[in-house]
Order: C-alpha cells, then sequence, then structure tokens
C-alpha cells in the first residue's frame, strides 16, 4: 500500500464517521473491514458513497445473474491487472458455477486472437462470452462497438446491459483504485498471487 491504512478498528472522530464505518462494517459483515475499506476511510464521505454504491451493484442490481457479474467483474480485473480483485471474485465466480476451464478464458492475456478463425470460449454460454467480450471492450477501449453490443442486447433485456455495464463500470473504478495505490499490496502478481 503506497499511504498506510487507517487503523483497524478504525478510530472515527465524529458520529457521522462512526455511522459510516457501522454502514460498511454491516455491508462486509459476517467478514472484517477489508484492505480496500481501511484505504478508502482516509476521506470517510468517499468511503460512505463507495459503499453505498458497490452495495447496490454487488446486492441489489438483481437482474444480472452471478456468474455473469463475476465474470464481468474478474475480466475487468484481469486486463487491468487488479489481483487483489482477482483474488476476492474469482472464488465467488467459481461459487457461482463457473468452472476451471471458464476461470482460463476469463483470465486470458487476449481473450480473441485475431489470426484465429475459431473463437475458443471454454465451456462458457453464448449469454457469458457476450458478457465477458463486452467487459473486456469496455475495460480496454471505453467505446464498444456496435457487433459486441448487440451480441449482448440480443441475449439480456435493457435492465440486464443497464446493470452489466454499471458493474464494469464500477469495478474499473474499483480495480483504478486497487492498482494506483497498491491495496493488499497484489501489484506486480498474477492470478495466482505470486510476485512476477
Amino acid at each position: 500500500m503506497r499511504i498506510p491504512y487507517v487503523p483497524n478498528p478504525p478510530q472515527p472522530t465524529t458520529e457521522d464517521e462512526a455511522a459510516i464505518v457501522a454502514r460498511i462494517s454491516a455491508r462486509r459483515a459476517p467478514r472484517p473491514l477489508q484492505p480496500l475499506d481501511l484505504a478508502l476511510l482516509h476521506s470517510p464521505a468517499v468511503a460512505d458513497g463507495w459503499n453505498s454504491f458497490l452495495g447496490a451493484i454487488r446486492t441489489r442490481a438483481a437482474a444480472v445473474g452471478a456468474r455473469e457479474r463475476e465474470i464481468a467483474i474478474c475480466r475487468v480485473a484481469a486486463c487491468n491487472g487488479a489481483w487483489y480483485e482477482w483474488a476476492h471474485h474469482e472464488p465467488l465466480a467459481r461459487a457461482a458455477g463457473v468452472s476451471e476451464v471458464g476461470m482460463g478464458v476469463v483470465g486470458r492475456e487476449v481473450l480473441v486472437a485475431e489470426r484465429e478463425g475459431e473463437i475458443d470460449k471454454g465451456d462458457l454460454s453464448d449469454k457469458e462470452w457476450a458478457v465477458l467480450r463486452y467487459a473486456d471492450e469496455m475495460t480496454r477501449n471505453v467505446k464498444v462497438s456496435d457487433q459486441t453490443f448487440e451480441a449482448l442486447r440480443e441475449l439480456c433485456s435493457e435492465r440486464e446491459v443497464v446493470e452489466i455495464t454499471a458493474t464494469v463500470a464500477a469495478y474499473n473504478c474499483v480495480s483504478r483504485f486497487l492498482v494506483a495505490l497498491d491495496v493488499g499490496e497484489k501489484n506486480g502478481t498474477g492470478p495466482d498471487g505470486t510476485k512476477h
């Protein structure tokens, strides 16, 4: 971490800050506060807004299935080298039913090799593949091609498209914060956590 984490447990100086810490702790329960929380709590107002926004993405964006959501989050982590994020979400993707083969596809450096005529999407469903491609293009290019968008739109409702887009956008924010400050001390590692 490039700056020290706040003390754990945090030492709020006002009732408002104590309420913020309580809200973040409640969302994390039964787990303890995470290094990300301890970095964000340098700015309690930012930590509070972050907690509310990411809480909505993680727990209240109900149209998107857990598999698709975690595939999108893990693809953002892989594209951005946010291995702290990967370490937290790869087990959630597996728990949602993404296979080892599927996670191998999600974690590829290059999703689709241009020279290959046949696309290897492992055992991912058409919908999961569409979400993965969309997350990849949003993360790498910001602008998504009409072809990639139409492939997603064909398989998803408008609400799902909005929730997938918001999830990818939110986790790009998360990964950039994590990598810039080296939260969790994972910079320079890979998906397996070993230094490269």
